[in-house]
């Protein structure tokens, strides 16, 4: 039988603790108790564990054997700043798909009173990446990072291949970008970084931005896609071919 998945918030080289709402959960509505099996995701290791014991709201763990699992995919992705129930979603479904990192951006088109409220709910985008880990039984959880300019993010140093989604593209799809990288990296697993635009796609400046740091426009078809629906479907492009 498959055990449920946490993710630990505290451990150490025997043992690992959850607290606060995880440890609610499993302590009110799951009725903990000694002896009970879990998996326990612990400095992105997956361990087979035993609760050993419970003090207020916390429940404590031995970690008895750790358990085979894969690692996150080399997949950063840069979102604009869309409409924040849609962009939870596309934060969710990526975290499930495997990425790496998602770093929200500022783009010329994010609409100004998101923007202005982007910084207070990233905690609340990191929640709900660590929710969706646990839930796809991840090993580790993405890191999302605090929300930046656009000039920022895209002059940002990295080795990684950099795949700008551009909807006038269509000499080059991201397919083939990504198959080219991965003929070049031989037998190495490439990075990639990849960018998505708001609703109304980049500007003129922003692509020439994008272009003077070295990013590749790639496109997804011809037909016009929502900022979460073109986020999702290149990450399982990419996501697809890596693995």
């Amino acid at each position: 039988m498959t055990r449920r998945r946490w993710i630990a918030d505290t451990w150490d080289e025997g043992t690992a603790s959850l607290t606060g709402e995880q440890a609610a959960h499993l302590i009110r509505v799951l009725r903990a108790q000694a002896g009970m099996e879990y998996d326990i995701v612990a400095g992105n290791r997956v361990w087979h564990a035993v609760i050993a014991g419970i003090a207020g709201d916390a429940v404590r763990f031995n970690l008895v054997a750790e358990v085979e699992a894969d690692p996150a995919l080399p997949i950063t992705l840069l979102l604009s700043i869309f409409k924040f129930d849609r962009l939870e979603w596309a934060i969710e479904k990526a975290t499930e798909l495997g990425v790496e990192r998602i770093i929200p951006i500022i783009a010329r088109r994010s609409e100004k009173h998101l923007v202005q409220s982007a910084e207070k709910r990233v905690e609340r985008w990191r929640k709900i990446a660590r929710e969706a880990a646990q839930q796809s039984r991840r090993s580790d959880v993405p890191k999302v990072e605090d929300v930046l300019p656009l000039k920022t993010a895209a002059r940002q140093s990295s080795d990684a291949v950099r795949l700008l989604l551009a909807e006038q593209e269509r000499s080059t799809t991201l397919r083939r970008a990504v198959e080219e990288a991965l003929k070049n990296s031989g037998d190495e697993m490439p990075a990639i970084r990849m960018a998505v635009g708001p609703e109304g796609g980049w500007t003129a400046e922003e692509e020439a931005l994008f272009d003077s740091e070295g990013w590749r426009p790639v496109g997804l078809g011809p037909r016009i896609l929502r900022a979460e629906t073109a986020a999702m479907t290149a990450t399982s492009v990419v996501a697809a071919l890596l693995e």
